[in-house]
């Protein structure tokens, strides 16, 4: 009998001992992982060139079309200058309005308003945007929140420019 306990005793000594060499070499700290040869590991994409707002100077024809319903575009011309102050959108009935931007990364940041709506008759608007350059032309979306009390009072815009002659 004592020697079945015995026989037993080191049958889950050596089962224990198996289980933590297994986990050891797994977790990369057993010999066996000392001796294999280490992974390579895989770089990471090249992150994207920071913004600077002197990229994006100049006069841009920018056109801003509903992600979803009516497609009618929303035309404007849009000065942005090498600096946070200066940028203006002007639209063709002559309502010109200051925006204010921010570099995050490879992006614009644009918030402008409240204005009046070029879009929605006689209702205020504001608008945050966000642009990347994408070749020779920016491209983004835009959500403007309209000053009303009706349930349709967001609307995202998908936006594109293009340097303007």
């Amino acid at each position: 009998m004592r020697r079945r306990i015995l026989d037993l005793t080191c049958l889950c000594a050596l089962l224990a001992l198996v289980a933590c060499a297994k986990r050891n070499n797994q977790a990369g700290g057993g010999t066996n992982a000392a001796a294999a040869p280490a992974a390579m590991p895989t770089p990471e994409p090249a992150a994207a060139p920071a913004l600077s707002l002197g990229d994006v100077a100049g006069k841009w024809n920018m056109r801003a079309v509903p992600e979803t319903g009516d497609t009618t575009p929303t035309l404007y011309l849009m000065t942005a200058t090498s600096d946070t102050s200066g940028w203006v959108f002007a639209f063709a009935a002559g309502l010109t309005v200051p925006a204010h931007v921010a570099v995050s990364g490879d992006s614009l940041l644009i918030h402008a308003g409240p204005y009046a709506s070029v879009r929605r008759k006689g209702v205020q608007v504001t608008t945050d945007g966000m642009l990347r350059r994408q070749g020779d032309a920016i491209v983004g979306t835009t959500v403007a929140h309209y000053k009303t009390t009706k349930p349709d009072s967001v609307l995202r815009l998908r936006v594109q420019g293009t340097r303007a002659p």
